[in-house]
């Protein structure tokens, strides 16, 4: 079964509360209009799978809200690539994968103790945008791996 974007999330600050929205621009070489991280050098999206969002909820012994890790885009099932040079393709969107998603100490504060260790090595992808268009809830989304 090919992965569908679950969840599509931004925030215009930096410590703002995550929204949830059902559609998100993506502008070529500057990321998601209205986000935070708009026209930042490389970090423009980030995604992580609810597959790994389950696994650690498991290890953390609670849920784990797609909201409340901060990334803009949850898909429903994989392994979010994490090598520099992969491609995530979500409808029209082209994504190259810049480096890992560390997680950010403060989890431990929104989400609950132990949240950064159970996502470390979870937490997902920082992209930068190849080419831009509109991503939805329900879109069909491509991992490619590196080319070796």
């Amino acid at each position: 079964m090919p992965s569908v974007v679950t969840g599509l999330h931004v925030a215009k600050g930096r410590r703002l509360p995550m929204r949830s929205v059902d559609e998100v621009e993506v502008e070529a070489g500057a990321g998601i209009v209205g986000d935070r991280y708009h026209g930042t050098r490389h970090r423009h999206v980030s995604v992580q799978s609810a597959t790994a969002l389950a696994e650690a909820a498991a290890d953390l012994g609670s849920g784990v809200s797609e909201e409340g890790t901060r990334r803009n885009v949850t898909i429903s099932s994989g392994d979010v690539p994490t090598a520099p040079g992969s491609r995530i393709t979500i409808g029209d969107v082209r994504l190259e994968v810049v480096r890992v998603a560390a997680p950010c100490r403060l989890l431990d504060d929104t989400v609950g103790p132990g949240a950064a260790a159970a996502l470390r090595r979870r937490a997902g992808s920082i992209c930068r945008v190849l080419e831009g268009g509109t991503v939805r809830v329900g879109d069909h989304v491509l991992l490619e791996p590196a080319a070796s």
